[in-house]
């Protein structure tokens, strides 16, 4: 199984980021996939959610800012973020969950800073 994240980099802040999440060796279709993020000292947080079905859920504070989609498709995971703020730096990393099966990428750094 990999997870794959891809996206991330520098930006100012109020600038927009689209991550993306291809995942290989599983059945993507059927797994939950979400976004965590850590940013140093901090523990790792659930930033989004989506699931097999459609449904999403996401941290309060991104709601409105960020959205999470899939291409089942393309076995993809994506997160765009717009207006971005400094607290948004951080390393985020790609989950795919299903019961009791869990698989993680090796994350991607975001930083919002001018």
């Amino acid at each position: 199984v990999q997870l794959v994240e891809s996206g991330g980099g520098l930006v100012q802040p109020g600038e927009s980021l689209r991550l993306s999440c291809a995942a290989s060796g599983i059945i993507f279709s059927i797994y939950t996939m979400g976004w965590y993020r850590q940013a140093p000292g901090k523990q790792r947080e659930l930033v989004a959610a989506i699931t097999s079905g459609g449904n999403t859920d996401y941290a309060d504070s991104v709601k409105g800012r960020f959205t999470i989609s899939r291409d089942n498709a393309k076995n993809t995971v994506y997160l765009q973020m717009n207006s971005l703020k400094p607290e948004d730096t951080a390393v985020y990393s790609c989950n795919a969950r299903r019961n009791s099966l869990g698989y993680w990428g090796q994350g991607t750094q975001v930083t919002v800073s001018s």
